[in-house]
């Protein structure tokens, strides 16, 4: 049996769990409240549940390293992100205790993160984190962890509104270098992420049949992807697989350096520059993705396609996108002034003519 003892004005606990003493503090000078606790301790321990003790000692650390660890073992793709939105957190949680890490607490933290100047993505991906943090503890045998804290997330206003029109876009290709052109002439024309262009090898492609494959598990959502290539990219990858028969190296990268034999990496100063030449304004090399879904909708290509050929995974991206422009909206607003016109014509020929039939009948 346990028994209460006190710490100066504190009180104390004392029970075993398979003949191993346990002390606890209560953190209260109530005799009935540290009472209720010894009763709960021992309760827990006669159905063989895990002291709470045990739990007390978990600290915040010990549950990031987890989700790292899980992470790397899966070979997760947002393991850097991770990587990022744990760090953050470690800066207000680390050295605390698991238990200690309640809703308040959190909250806190994200008014923290929003005075600091943190985007509501980004703090989203950071309580995300911290909530897998707490349900691999949970889900652990032995638990690490009793009970996974409520994280509320923060509303998101990531509605895409960066597009290419097709002059913007020519004007850019024009001021980029060489060895960039046929790079963003496959981006406008097909949506894929820069970093699935990037990678691109020669054993991907198949110019004899027009094709360029990404394998399941090289795309961001692990997805395989196949796509045809037009008669202007068919041009393109004949004339990067004409440079890399020039080079002194052969290299494995469909899209390499320009200055040295590696693969492409960083073009944002040459992007900038080009932009600027172009005079288009602050455009996003992501822009070409969003450009790309809705030049394929207005060619009237089915959005299944078009997704296939992108690789969106689920069709929240054409809301998430706007696909629509003021060009679009535009046009809209002409269609619907032609309709009406037509239909306001077509009534007044009907009036005419019963106007015609009523004069006849009573002439007659």
């Amino acid at each position: 049996m346990g028994y209460i003892y006190k710490r100066g004005t504190i009180c104390w606990i004392k029970y075993y769990c398979n003949g191993k003493p346990y002390r606890e503090s209560t953190r209260t000078t109530k005799k009935s409240e540290a009472k209720r606790l010894l009763k709960k301790r021992e309760g827990e321990i006669a159905e063989g549940r895990i002291s709470g003790l045990y739990f007390d000692k978990v600290r915040f650390d010990d549950l990031a390293e987890n989700i790292l660890r899980d992470y790397r073992i899966n070979e997760k793709k947002s393991l850097l992100r991770t990587e990022r939105s744990v760090r953050h957190l470690k800066k207000e949680f680390s050295g605390m205790r698991a238990i200690d890490i309640t809703t308040p607490r959190i909250n806190s933290y994200v008014e923290k993160r929003i005075d600091e100047g943190a985007k509501n993505a980004t703090i989203n991906r950071e309580l995300s984190a911290l909530k897998r943090i707490f349900n691999l503890a949970a889900q652990q045998t032995p638990p690490k962890i009793d009970r996974v804290p409520h994280i509320p997330m923060l509303k998101e206003h990531n509605v895409r509104k960066g597009f290419f029109e097709h002059g913007e876009f020519l004007a850019l290709r024009e001021a980029l270098p060489d060895y960039l052109k046929g790079f963003v002439t496959f981006a406008y024309k097909t949506g894929w992420r820069v970093s699935e262009i990037m990678g691109l090898t020669w054993s991907q492609i198949d110019l004899a049949n027009g094709i360029v494959r990404l394998e399941v598990g090289e795309t961001k959502n692990d997805d395989g992807r196949t796509v045809y290539l037009d008669e202007e990219l068919q041009e393109v990858f004949q004339r990067q697989l004409e440079k890399k028969n020039n080079r002194k190296k052969i290299l494995p990268w469909v899209f390499a350096n320009n200055t040295d034999d590696s693969s492409l990496k960083d073009f944002r100063r040459s992007w900038s520059k080009a932009c600027t030449q172009a005079k288009i304004g602050n455009k996003l090399f992501h822009d070409f993705r969003r450009t790309a879904v809705r030049n394929m909708v207005r060619a009237g290509i089915p959005e299944r396609i078009a997704m296939m050929i992108s690789g969106h995974k689920t069709r929240s991206v054409f809301e998430r996108y706007n696909i629509v422009n003021d060009t679009d909206l535009k046009i809209a607003a002409l269609k619907q002034q032609t309709y009406l016109q037509a239909q306001t014509g077509a009534f007044a020929g009907m009036i005419t003519r019963f106007e015609n039939i009523k004069g006849h009948a009573e002439t007659a």
